[in-house]
């Protein structure tokens, strides 16, 4: 029996599983996000090293050193990045052989087989990317506002949250998000919520989930709200599309992965908007929203390189499951 590990990191929690090349899956843990861009790498590896040891324990191969790590990690975005995280991934001694990426594309691999694809995320952050069914990628930095990236549910939140602040003091216009930060903050009036957030009687993580009060908001018709969701849906267009033209996929059938918990939502405003702009530039887009753990593309990506047959893939994809392993850090 040959036993693979698969890590799925990102901002906000990490899932590692273990399976084999039937496709059996043997244990499969949920911890904290684990992205190096945020925690640093030694710490992120130390992190991840928890988590993979506590699998372990659980598929009852302590011992083990796994024929294939497969390991995709938000925040590793540049190629000097997966460089340095390549090395730290391999001094763990977890695997063989292992392969170092950016978890958008484990997001690609577990939401379609197509050779020619795109996934974008919208979460916490925003990102994409792409390949060609001849190995050509397409991606971006990702590195936020430093490299021109615009949304994801933080970016979202805080634009909730400063539209409400200028509509209560007047040098904004009017909009429902004023009384519904109030409201989700349990205060009276944006400006305690300021007061409370700046003063620690408010925790700023309150803040967080501003942007399910601004699609909330939009949906009712608020003209401030909407503007913001239409923009949002103009990025993850813009992302898209542009990684199309990149790879001459423009004119062909090819996959569209959306996740990531804004996507994930399927927003009436938002969803719509994206489907109707990638149509008009690609007739030939298929769209999908990845409702399974990104993880299941980085099991994927190890039966690929273990060379186990569609059964096998066919087991991890639509048998596995994973609600039935509750091992947590």
């Amino acid at each position: 029996m040959t036993f693979f590990l698969a890590i799925d990191g990102g901002n906000s929690k990490t899932d590692v599983l273990i399976g084999d090349s039937d496709g059996k899956v043997h244990a499969y843990v949920r911890g904290p996000g684990s992205s190096p861009q945020t925690l640093g790498v030694q710490p992120a590896l130390q992190l991840l090293d928890r988590l993979v040891a506590a699998a372990k324990k659980d598929a009852g191969l302590e011992h083990a050193t796994f024929a294939r790590a497969e390991v995709y990690l938000a925040g590793v975005d540049l190629p000097e990045e997966v460089a340095t995280v390549s090395v730290a991934v391999q001094d763990t001694g977890w695997a063989s052989e292992y392969r170092v990426d950016n978890d958008v594309f484990a997001l690609m691999r577990a939401g379609t087989d197509e050779p020619d694809a795109i996934a974008v995320v919208c979460g916490a952050g925003i990102n994409c990317a792409g390949r060609r069914s001849d190995g050509q990628t397409a991606r971006f930095p990702a590195l936020g506002m430093l490299s021109g990236d615009w949304g994801g549910g933080q970016h979202l939140a805080s634009l909730a949250m400063w539209h409400a602040a200028r509509a209560e003091d007047g040098r904004g216009p009017a909009t429902a998000l004023e009384a519904a930060v109030a409201r989700h903050c349990g205060t009276g009036t944006v400006t305690e919520v300021i007061t409370g957030v700046h003063l620690g009687t408010i925790p700023a993580a309150r803040l967080d989930d501003l942007s399910k009060v601004l699609f909330a908001v939009a949906a009712t018709g608020d003209e401030v709200a909407k503007r913001v969701v239409a923009r949002q849906a103009m990025e993850i267009v813009s992302l898209v599309t542009v990684a199309a033209d990149r790879l001459g996929l423009r004119e062909n059938r090819y996959a569209v992965v959306m996740g990531g918990g804004v996507l994930r939502a399927q927003h009436p405003l938002l969803d719509m908007a994206i489907r109707e702009g990638i149509g008009a530039h690609s007739p030939g887009a298929v769209l999908s929203v990845l409702t399974q753990p990104p993880v299941l593309g980085a099991g994927l990506f190890a039966l690929d390189s273990l060379g186990a047959g569609v059964a096998a893939h066919q087991a991890l994809r639509y048998l596995a499951d994973f609600s039935q392993f509750s091992a947590a850090l």
